[in-house]
């Protein structure tokens, strides 16, 4: 496959969402000269933010819907991840012997140059992201794209042999590459908790979708495993790459791990840094830094470097990132935790008595073990409209947590401002996806910071 192949073909983009894969999709195909047509369910309305980026184009719309034709009339189906496999669109399209690819697969089979794989249920972001601000301190060729709201087909013109490439990548990219290989030089995968149980029906094929990630490895390669997460830990028998462990709990590993205030690597304990270099609030993002420096180690980068990127790196949009403080109350947006163990995580991230905002939409897990974790250290929960909401507050009923249900963020972060004391975090972590009332996680985001600011 190569770039020319495109040229005058009719290309389908199956979802042009607001995350900046649909944008990246569609103006690399219209400038390969193919003709291209946009579908997707969303109206102009919902997508104007998208829309505006491909305005210079000659591109076709069906917006609102999808036309069957445009399923059967064309030369190749550009999928969406977020579009399950079971739409009946995509079998128009099997029934008339129609290509189905993704993004993430096209990038594959033109990019040249080696690839650093991240994935996992939490922290893939943030790993992502501080391995590439670790590496950049060394290595001047290199790009970070995939799952991280970063178009891989937007960065593929600028990509050369001797470049170096981050990939993050979800369990739906990865269930989607079909008989696309995947071939990383290095995998992460940063822990593996139950999640879009509601995709992918059970967590035997949850699991599965993941592990494709390094299937295709082999004794040259590396496999970076956290040895502290059971599911995640017992990957190693189906590895044929060179594994690394990181580890808070265990020293004898190969890999990055903590000794009393310090991270050393190896069985030698080599001194890379202290603990307190790793610039993120919560165990969980010591995991993550555990994780890159562990890639770091592999390719070699100084100690010293190492240090200095930690130091460096802030926390990410929606991931226990500091809003403000007013009146001695501090706010955190913690948005992108839309499972139950990532609300577990950030409540373990604080020691002072937390007003949590949490709830949504249920993605068919298990709340049982966030229920437990409420009754400590939680003076009020307030929980946002959703069927993930009555989950958790019926798991609660025989329990000593105040709740307070309201129909809005807006309300939300009032309630928590009024209930609040001095010395209190008020904490959005809502253990459930952002869809039906909001567009998608960021945006709930962005509207419990609005609401913040406007206190």
């Amino acid at each position: 496959m190569t770039k020319k192949d495109f040229k005058n073909k009719k290309i389908t983009i199956m979802g042009l969402g607001l995350h900046g894969g649909g944008v990246g999709s569609a103006r690399f195909f219209a400038q390969a000269g193919a003709k291209v047509l946009v579908t997707d369910i969303k109206s102009e309305d919902e997508l104007r933010p998208s829309l505006v980026k491909l305005k210079d184009l000659n591109i076709k719309y069906a917006l609102g819907q999808h036309r069957p034709e445009d399923f059967r009339n064309t030369d190749m189906i550009i999928k969406n991840p977020g579009v399950p496999q079971s739409s009946k669109y995509l079998a128009m399209a099997k029934e008339n012997k129609v290509p189905i690819y993704t993004d993430i697969e096209i990038f594959l089979n033109l990019c040249k140059a080696p690839i650093i794989a991240i994935t996992g249920t939490k922290g893939k972001s943030t790993t992502a992201s501080l391995i590439y601000t670790i590496l950049k301190k060394e290595y001047e060729n290199i790009i970070l794209a995939g799952n991280i709201r970063i178009s891989v087909l937007s960065k593929l013109k600028n990509i050369k042999k001797n470049y170096l490439i981050i990939l993050e990548l979800s369990s739906s990219q990865l269930e989607d590459l079909g008989k696309t290989e995947i071939h990383p030089h290095t995998t992460i995968i940063t822990n593996i908790f139950p999640d879009h149980i509601d995709r992918h029906k059970t967590l035997e094929n949850y699991i599965k979708a993941k592990s494709k990630i390094f299937k295709n490895q082999d004794k040259g390669d590396f496999l970076i495993l956290n040895y502290d997460n059971k599911l995640t830990r017992k990957l190693f028998k189906q590895a044929k790459a060179r594994i690394r462990f990181f580890s808070l709990k265990v020293e004898k590993i190969k890999g990055a791990h903590v000794l009393g205030k310090n991270i050393v690597w190896g069985r030698d304990k080599e001194f890379i840094c202290p603990k307190s270099a790793v610039n993120l609030l919560g165990r969980h993002n010591l995991y993550n830094a555990l994780a890159a420096i562990t890639c770091a180690k592999i390719y070699k980068i100084k100690n010293k470097n190492i240090k200095k990127a930690l130091k460096s790196f802030k926390s990410l949009d929606g991931r226990l990132e500091f809003i403000r403080e007013i009146n001695k109350v501090k706010y955190y947006n913690d948005t992108c935790a839309t499972q139950p163990d990532a609300v577990i995580a950030a409540l373990k991230s604080f020691k002072q008595p937390i007003v949590l905002i949490a709830g949504g939409s249920n993605k068919d897990l298990d709340f049982r073990g966030l229920a437990q974790r409420l009754t400590k250290g939680v003076r009020l929960l307030i929980l946002l409209p959703g069927d993930g909401s009555d989950k958790i507050r019926r798991l609660l009923q025989k329990q000593e947590v105040k709740i307070m249900q309201v129909e809005n963020m807006k309300q939300a972060v009032l309630v928590a401002h009024q209930s609040s004391e001095p010395g209190d975090i008020v904490l959005l972590s809502p253990g459930c996806a952002s869809f039906s009332r909001f567009k998608h996680e960021f945006d709930r985001g962005r509207k419990f910071e609005k609401s913040v600011e406007r206190l």
